[in-house]
């Protein structure tokens, strides 16, 4: 159907959709057409009218974009990142830049470095609204974000993200709909919250221009929802996406950024997992001691938190969680400053894995590699040779770039033992699995 799209062929698309149940009456009143007309097509007749290819679009609830016509909103958040942004040449840090730009103008009210609208803006919604919207059709975006919520922690963000950006396609025409206010702020919420999620995903699948979009669009949605906890959720997801591209410096700067809208909110969840992502960047930059400062702030407030009544946003955050990110932490000081710290991080880790259920397999892979790491750095080549290789078969059923990303420090500590039969081995089948031949 797409490729029949792509190329204006409008009789292979009814002939399709005739094949799939719809009949030439149900074409006719979708797309305002006679039947003749319809039957016509059918026959091979091309359609070569503008105005007549953008009614059928919008008849059948097509995205223009797919035909080659206008590039309405439905089609920006329908494939917003099934390829890469337009503005993908523009260099990486100046992207960043923007960014932090665009979050610190809604995180503290004001253009703190002037205000640059970016790739993540979409225009002014064009898309019909339904006529009015009640609490019920609310109801309805936030359970389908937990629904594909769990599938991305248990399968990857490959697993749904189509499917999350197609929600929001359907979730974003209802901001034009009459509601009370109380609707509307709820609203505004749950879309926040599915464009995190959008986000996360593209993050998860190496589309680093569409989590940036996504994630912009979720502050400003956040911000009229008077939501300060999801503000900070939100940057404290794009933080992560900048450690992942090892730039701890502009991730910092907004996981601080967070850390101003997790105390707005009084949220001690929000303000330790905020607490625990610094410790992280300061842990890439070599920084031990605020590493080890802001992980013990971590502690203190998750101690403090009520996890029974975090939003559904924040509430993967628990006590593995925390254990996962002192390991995390420990270990990234490891390889940093002194592998001393392995002593704190593999207890660390083992916990959290042992914690974690067949629900959260990103994240028990995540951990196992980590430890694998340790274990290498200890001189326990076997043993970490072994975690290496169960972190390894626990991936291949995910659908996440991440995941083979995050393995790469694995191989290198792997490459620097090959004089070992079981490191040699570990890092060639990292090799294959990473599709990196070598991370010496």
């Amino acid at each position: 159907m797409r490729d029949a799209l792509a190329r204006r062929e409008i009789s292979a698309v009814y002939r399709l959709l005739r094949r799939h149940g719809v009949s030439q009456r149900q074409i006719a009143a979708l797309t305002g057409q006679s039947q003749s007309e319809v039957s016509e097509i059918l026959k091979g007749r091309q359609v070569m009218a503008y105005d007549v290819l953008a009614r059928i679009a919008a008849g059948l609830g097509v995205p223009r974009g797919y035909m080659g016509l206008a590039y309405d909103e439905a089609t920006a958040v329908r494939v917003a990142a099934t390829a890469e942004s337009p503005h993908s040449e523009e260099d990486e840090s100046v992207k960043r830049r923007k960014f932090l730009a665009h979050a610190a103008a809604i995180t503290v009210g004001a253009a703190v470095f002037g205000t640059d609208s970016g790739s993540w803006a979409s225009s002014p919604a064009q898309t019909p609204a339904p006529g009015r919207i009640g609490m019920t059709d609310v109801r309805q975006v936030e359970a389908a974000t937990r629904a594909l919520r769990t599938l991305d922690y248990q399968y990857g963000g490959g697993s749904c993200r189509d499917a999350v950006v197609a929600q929001l396609s359907w979730g974003q025409q209802m901001l034009g709909a009459n509601a009370t206010d109380l609707v509307k702020e709820r609203l505004y919420v749950a879309l926040a919250d599915l464009h995190n999620l959008a986000g996360w995903t593209s993050f998860d699948t190496g589309l680093y221009d569409s989590a940036r979009n996504h994630f912009g669009q979720a502050l400003g949605l956040a911000k009229q929802g008077r939501k300060e906890e999801l503000v900070a959720n939100i940057l404290y997801r794009m933080g992560r996406v900048y450690l992942h591209q090892n730039a701890p410096d502009d991730a910092l700067k907004v996981f601080q950024l967070g850390q101003l809208a997790a105390q707005n909110s009084g949220s001690e969840l929000a303000v330790g997992i905020l607490c625990a992502n610094e410790a992280w960047a300061y842990a890439k930059m070599g920084s031990d001691d605020q590493a080890l400062k802001l992980l013990g702030r971590a502690r203190d407030e998750f101690a403090r938190a009520n996890i029974g009544e975090a939003p559904a946003w924040a509430k993967f955050f628990d006590a593995n969680d925390l254990s996962a990110m002192i390991g995390t932490v420990h270990t990234e000081l490891a390889q940093t400053v002194d592998s001393k710290y392995t002593r704190t991080a593999v207890p660390a880790l083992t916990k959290a894995i042992g914690g974690y259920g067949e629900d959260m397999t990103r994240s028990r892979s995540f951990n196992l590699t980590s430890l694998s790491i340790n274990h290498l750095l200890d001189g326990d080549i076997d043993h970490g040779a072994r975690l290496g290789r169960q972190a390894i078969e626990l991936s291949e059923g995910l659908k996440s770039v991440r995941t083979k990303d995050r393995m790469k420090p694995l191989q290198h500590e792997a490459e620097k033992r090959r004089n070992n039969p079981d490191a040699r081995e570990l890092a060639e089948r990292l090799a294959k699995f990473t599709g990196n031949d070598s991370a010496a």
